[in-house]
């Protein structure tokens, strides 16, 4: 496996984590700004308040993007087993 063979599968490794991770930190991230808008307007603060809604979006973002997410990480785990496969018998 030359070097080439090797970043490759690292960057494609990255930009998996970066899809994987994208849906539940998005909704997280979009929750939490509708949380800290809320708290500014009522000038409630209240650090705990955030944390139980932020939780339940990345949750719901996992049940709904799960059969993506796991398609992505089959496939990557398929090519990656054939190019294992591909050189174990060179």
């Amino acid at each position: 496996m030359s070097e080439a063979d090797v970043a490759t599968v690292l960057r494609d490794a990255m930009i998996l984590m970066v899809v994987l991770g994208g849906p539940p930190l998005m909704a997280g991230l979009v929750v939490g700004l509708l949380i800290s808008l809320f708290q500014a307007v009522t000038q409630i603060n209240e650090a705990t308040l955030a944390f139980v809604p932020k939780v339940l979006a990345m949750g719901v973002a996992m049940v709904m993007a799960g059969s993506y997410m796991f398609a992505r990480l089959a496939d990557y785990t398929r090519g990656l087993l054939a190019r294992m496969v591909e050189i174990g018998a060179s």
